[in-house]
């Protein structure tokens, strides 16, 4: 069956920065566009990152262009979000998703906290 488990989240402090995972199984992650989303506290799901099956394109919610990163490897079956800069309004639970948008499959989250 389709199993993504994220890891990488932690405590961090404004302007730090954390590198989050995500490993697929059970279906051919090669194939498959995948995003990032996240869910702040007492908020709905939000669309973070998106990246292509091959790694390009990507694309970024504006909120966090040109401070977070996606990539993937297809060898490892491996999503990654590298996040720089990060800021208070960052706080999440983090979930990598099979497809484009919030609505696929996702994992059970990674927490971020972000402090000021």
């Amino acid at each position: 069956q389709v199993q993504l488990v994220e890891s990488g989240g932690g405590l961090v402090h404004a302007g730090g920065s954390l590198r989050l995972s995500c490993t697929a199984s059970g279906f051919d992650f090669f194939l498959y566009y995948m995003s990032w989303v996240r869910q702040a506290p007492g908020k709905g799901l939000e669309w973070v990152a998106g990246i292509a099956n091959d790694g390009r394109p990507r694309y970024y919610a504006d909120s966090v262009e040109g401070r977070f990163t996606a990539s993937r490897s297809n060898a490892n079956n491996t999503l990654y979000l590298q996040m720089n800069d990060l800021r208070p309004s960052d706080t999440a639970v983090y979930y990598c998703v099979r497809g484009r948008g919030t609505g696929g499959t996702r994992g059970q989250g990674t927490q971020v906290t972000v402090s000021s």
